[in-house]
């Protein structure tokens, strides 16, 4: 059976842009709840979410996206090529970054995607600026890249269809010339 979250009923939960969970309006704040909630997210083609527990299902409206990244430690070493970054979830999990999911979107908001990229995740403004400290830009260009084992991870710009490079799509050039 195919879901679609916009055929639920409202269930009047919500989720706002900063990954908090309400119900009726009210926070809800008992984290063994919202986390039987993020085990059984799912999110439709068409990007709405879902809650399916059992026999349940309802409907979640999210202000952006569920999951946001509130943390962000890079680990390893390029020469050892074992250079990652790992990213604590709103969910209480942590998770390698998929760098070449990198994306900017609207209000230049840092997005990646999470749960084997099966999820968007929006980075929150702390999150965003440890991110910034491993971002690079190279002379002529006016895009930004992330570089993880001598490979460039370019951030995709949503708002831009004029890239000289995919959206979020990686580069090598850690060998010969340019």
């Amino acid at each position: 059976m195919t879901v679609k979250a916009r055929d639920l009923p409202p269930s009047y939960i919500r989720i706002d842009k900063e990954g908090v969970w309400y119900y009726k309006g009210a926070e809800m704040f008992r984290r063994e709840i919202v986390n039987l909630f993020y085990q059984n997210l799912h999110i439709d083609e068409s990007g709405g979410y879902y809650v399916k527990y059992a026999n349940d299902i309802a409907s979640v409206e999210v202000e952006d996206t569920a999951f946001v990244v509130r943390s962000v430690y890079h680990t390893g070493l390029a020469e050892g090529g074992d250079e990652k970054i790992n990213i604590l979830l709103n969910d209480d999990s942590c998770e390698e970054l998929a760098p070449e999911t990198l994306r900017i979107g609207r209000e230049n908001v840092l997005y990646c995607a999470v749960k084997e990229k099966r999820f968007p995740a929006r980075f929150l403004r702390a999150s965003y600026y440890q991110m910034a400290d491993y971002f690079a830009q190279e002379e002529g260009r006016a895009d930004f890249f992330l570089a993880l084992n001598g490979q460039k991870y370019y951030i995709g710009d949503q708002n831009s269809k004029d890239r000289d490079q995919v959206p979020g799509g990686s580069e090598d050039r850690s060998s010969g010339p340019g």
